[in-house]
This record gives structure tokens, sequence and C-alpha cells, in this order.
């Protein structure tokens, strides 16, 4: 275990990455959380594994900036992936 830390800038970066690439919701605290795993997994050697816990959600920070540049509806890409996914017990 260790401690690791980034700028408030380098947290909100990965928070929007996150959810621009990857369609995942986290806020600050997560963004922060995996820039600093990014960092550290840079000096592991090969194979070594990590697990990384992204302390939060991006609920609080809908009424914020934190998202706006990240729309809302899926790109029509989005949505044709979404169609073709088998039903599910969560999405039937």
């Amino acid at each position: 275990d260790e401690l690791g830390h980034v700028s408030g800038d380098e947290a909100v970066a990965m928070a929007q990455a996150l959810a621009r690439s990857e369609g995942i919701f986290t806020g600050t605290s997560g963004g922060g959380a995996l820039a600093v795993a990014l960092k550290k997994a840079q000096t592991l050697k090969a194979g070594s594994n990590m697990v990384v816990v992204l302390p939060d959600t991006g609920e609080r920070y809908l009424s914020t900036p934190l998202f706006d540049a990240i729309p809302a509806d899926m790109t029509a890409e989005e949505q044709a992936l979404f169609d073709e996914a088998p039903p599910t017990s969560a999405l039937p």
C-alpha cells in the first residue's frame, strides 16, 4: 500500500476521460484514484496486477461544469452497440 497524489486538474481530466471514453461515471475522487494508479502502473514489472477502486459516483457533479462537455445521449455508434447486446436480467 502507498499513498499517491495528483492535482485537481489531473483528477478532473481523468474523470472526464472515463466518462467520455469508457462510459464510467465517477467524480474527481475516482478520476484522481485512476490517475495515480496509471502513474504507478508505469513503474510496475511486466505481468504485475493492480486493483483500483473508484470511490465515488458522478451524480453529485451533475450541477457543476465537470461533465458539461459530455453529451447526455448516446452516439449512433453507442446506440448500435447497445441494441446489439443480448438481453440480460438487468436489461430484459
